[in-house]
C-alpha cells in the first residue's frame, strides 16, 4: 500500500508533469532507463521515480537526470526574479515615493 502524501494536488501535478516530460526527453534521445540512471549515478528505481512525479525525488537527482538529458538550462529559470510578476508588484509597493518641491531655475524678473 502507498504511503499517503502531504504534497497539494498542485505540487503532485507539477511533478508529474515533469516526470513525464523527463521521461518523453529520454525516450525521443532513445535513451534506455537503465543507461540514464547509470550516468546520473542513480539507481534505475530512482529514475522511474522521478519520472512518475513522485514527491519523495531528491531534487539533486532530478537536476541530474535534467543535466544528463542537457534540460539544465531550461531549468536553470524556475523562480527567476525577473519572471516573478507578482514579487514585483509587491517590491513596488513597498517603495517609499519622494515629492520634491520643484524650484523654478528660470528668473521671472526679465
Amino acid at each position: 500500500m502507498a504511503k499517503p502524501s502531504n504534497t497539494s494536488f498542485e505540487v503532485s501535478n507539477a511533478l508529474r508533469i515533469i516526470g513525464n516530460n523527463m521521461r518523453v526527453a529520454r525516450t525521443r534521445r532513445k535513451i534506455q532507463a537503465a543507461e540514464l540512471a547509470q550516468r546520473c549515478g542513480i539507481a534505475r528505481k530512482t529514475l522511474y521515480s522521478i519520472e512518475k512525479g513522485e514527491p519523495g525525488s531528491s531534487v539533486g537527482h532530478l537536476f541530474t537526470v535534467l543535466w544528463a538529458l542537457g534540460l539544465l538550462d531550461s531549468a536553470k529559470s524556475i523562480a527567476d526574479p525577473n519572471n516573478d510578476e507578482h514579487g514585483k508588484i509587491l517590491e513596488a509597493a513597498k517603495r517609499k515615493t519622494r515629492i520634491r518641491k520643484t524650484t523654478s531655475t528660470f528668473d521671472n524678473n526679465f
